[in-house]
């Protein structure tokens, strides 16, 4: 297996972008997000949250990518958790 040091999002852009030929908005991750089981929400969760305790890159594009992580990690952890009261 190769490393791919690209994030999240950007390794989503280029699937989506290769198979529907545009990338994947944030809100389109969540709603995919949501359709998943309570174990493969946990453990995209856990992944993300690895990713995110990464090093940051100081660069305007490497912060502003940051922090589309940092609210699409807020957001599916919401929605885990609300998917999570609603025994779902």
């Amino acid at each position: 297996m190769t490393d791919d040091d690209r994030n999240f999002i950007d390794r989503a852009d280029s699937i989506t972008g290769n198979l529907y030929g545009e990338p994947m908005s944030p809100e389109r991750i969540v709603e995919n997000f949501a359709l998943y089981g309570l174990n493969k929400r946990a453990a995209a969760l856990e992944r993300f949250d690895a990713e995110l305790r990464g090093e940051i890159d100081s660069s305007p594009h490497n912060l502003r990518r940051r922090i589309q992580l940092v609210d699409l990690r807020r957001r599916m952890g919401g929605l885990h958790e609300a998917l999570r009261k609603a025994k779902r």
